[in-house]
């Protein structure tokens, strides 16, 4: 019987060496998130939350990994290509779902290289103008827009963000030929929306909330499914215009690379979506402008596959490129 315990000792510890830290006794690999983004912004305190949580029900210490950059296309490809088992990426739009309609080549494959885990938040677009701007409505920009072709503008936060596209979703969707004016980043949009150097903005509820609670600005719809209650009384885009798709979600999720096993993304997913449905999770989130959308792996995939082929059409359609 000893003869036969040795090998087998042997065999489930080469076995156990191999797997990830969470799913060992001894937990000696933490957990990497990787976030696209620069430290401080909302989709790097969403990670540093769910790391936190995530420490106590992994049993494992998880480390934040900031690698801004190329639109998110630096962080999505390290992740894509790591090999330690222990590595996944906060994803969002921009790397996965925008970037393969944009870019002929991507040093990764998103489709292919990686997969979803969970899905755990939305972090909506709005359509919002100064406070003192003449557009009351929707209607007001888009009957305008028709009256003036390529005169009325909207402020976006980058070529081919996601911000620039739900623009030119709107203007697709009505019909109408708005001006895009490209800024590097909300900061510096935000400052000439306010000055009436752009007449509307399209940016997140994270960005416009300081400048509605100030009375600097006014959001005319939300590109959400739903009203939301930080916007007041602001309508959803779809209720406002009877326009059909006008639901962007805006989605944060988390994903690995493909070669990852499927039992330990089957392990993170649960614990994710355990966190992402925890009352102080909602709350937290409502105070970075995210709405917790709590998903497993097959909530994301359906999304990023949605998101995927919403901007393909509207790039498409809008003949849309990047410098």
């Amino acid at each position: 019987m000893k003869l036969l315990w040795k090998p087998l000792a042997l065999g489930l510890a080469a076995c156990l060496a191999a797997l990830p830290s969470w799913a060992q006794p001894a937990h000696d690999r933490p957990l990497r998130i990787v976030v696209p983004f620069a430290p401080g912004g909302a989709q790097d305190v969403i990670a540093r939350y769910l790391g936190a949580k995530l420490t106590d029900r992994l049993g494992t210490p998880v480390i934040i990994d900031n690698k801004a950059g190329a639109g998110g296309i630096v962080a999505a490809d390290a992740v894509a290509k790591a090999t330690d088992g222990a590595t996944v990426l906060l994803a969002t739009g921009g790397a996965v779902t925008i970037a393969p309609h944009l870019q002929s080549k991507l040093p990764y494959d998103p489709v292919h290289e990686l997969v979803p885990v969970a899905l755990v938040a939305d972090t909506p677009m709005t359509l919002a103008v100064r406070a003192e701007s003449p557009y009351k409505t929707i209607a007001d920009v888009l009957r305008d827009a028709k009256a003036r072709p390529g005169q009325v503008t909207y402020a976006s936060t980058g070529n081919g963000t996601v911000s620039h596209l739900t623009g030119a979703l709107l203007a697709q969707a009505g019909g109408v030929n708005l001006l895009h004016v490209p800024y590097r980043g909300a900061a510096p949009a935000l400052t000439d929306l306010l000055g009436g150097q752009v007449a509307t903005i399209v940016t997140s509820v994270a960005s416009i909330e300081p400048m509605v609670a100030t009375g600097k600005a006014r959001v005319l719809g939300t590109f959400s499914r739903a009203a939301l209650p930080s916007m007041g009384t602001a309508p959803t885009v779809g209720e406002a215009t009877g326009l059909p798709g006008m639901e962007v979600p805006v989605w944060v999720g988390v994903m690995a690379p493909a070669r990852m096993p499927a039992a330990t993304i089957d392990k993170l997913s649960a614990a994710l979506v355990e966190v992402c449905n925890l009352p102080e999770t909602k709350q937290r989130f409502a105070q970075l402008g995210a709405v917790n959308t709590c998903g497993n792996a097959a909530a994301l995939g359906k999304v990023v596959t949605e998101d995927s082929q919403r901007w393909a059409k509207v790039i498409k359609q809008g003949g849309i490129k990047v410098d």
